[in-house]
């Protein structure tokens, strides 16, 4: 529980690291990290994830194919382009929504490391239209690895972490620890179609059961 008083104690100073990894929220300190992490990090939730991957998609498709409209469990983040919807926003279930998707929201919850109980998780399908960049942005914490699951990928479609370029992949997974700086890019064209992931929060597998108790505690989700 040490890391977790020594973070807690250092966070006013938190914005001022001159870092190619600063999230903005909370730093725990001593969390070894890279842009990029290997499969074997979270085997278990990947493979389960891959393997719930042709449901997935019929789900998000079945979802997509009523609109995409904040009445119907959208959300708009950042600029045009970049809607969301989401299973889980900031450690809270949108129940509508799960409904909307059950196969995806059991396959949710028989992740290990899924962080569904504190406002620093958050799972659902991430929608980017043709043309559309998101500039460089830190996420809230180093605690926590951000698995992508590629939907719909077209080839024009980069994520650049901690100055590494990846691409994704339909069916597969990416671990990305998003307190580093990146990127998001659809260079391509409208007929290329969107890309379209499935996000879910993971814990760091450096973060140890204590310390995930404790930030549950630090940043229970608002109700």
């Amino acid at each position: 529980m040490g890391r977790i008083h020594k973070g807690l104690r250092n966070q006013a100073r938190i914005n001022d690291r001159p870092s190619i990894q600063k999230p903005h929220l909370f730093y725990l300190p001593d969390v070894p990290s890279i842009p990029f992490f290997p499969r074997d990090a979270h085997r278990h939730d990947i493979e389960v994830l891959e393997a719930s991957y042709p449901i997935i998609l019929a789900e998000f498709q079945a979802v997509y194919q009523r609109g995409i409209d904040t009445k119907l469990g959208w959300s708009y983040q950042g600029p045009k382009g970049q809607t969301v919807f989401p299973l889980y926003n900031a450690g809270v279930c949108v129940a509508s929504n799960c409904r909307a998707c059950p196969c995806t929201y059991r396959t949710l919850l028989s992740l290990r490391t899924f962080i569904s109980s504190n406002s620093l998780g958050s799972a659902g399908f991430w929608f980017l239209g043709p043309g559309a960049t998101l500039g460089g942005a830190y996420g809230p914490t180093n605690t926590r690895l951000r698995c992508h699951l590629g939907l719909q990928t077209p080839a024009q479609c980069e994520l650049v972490v901690g100055g590494e370029p990846q691409c994704w992949s339909e069916g597969h997974c990416l671990l990305v620890d998003d307190s580093f700086l990146h990127t998001i890019s659809h260079n391509g064209g409208a007929e290329d179609g969107p890309r379209v992931i499935f996000s879910v929060d993971l814990w760091h597998p450096n973060v140890a059961a204590a310390e995930r108790q404790a930030l549950d505690y630090i940043f229970a989700p608002e109700q």
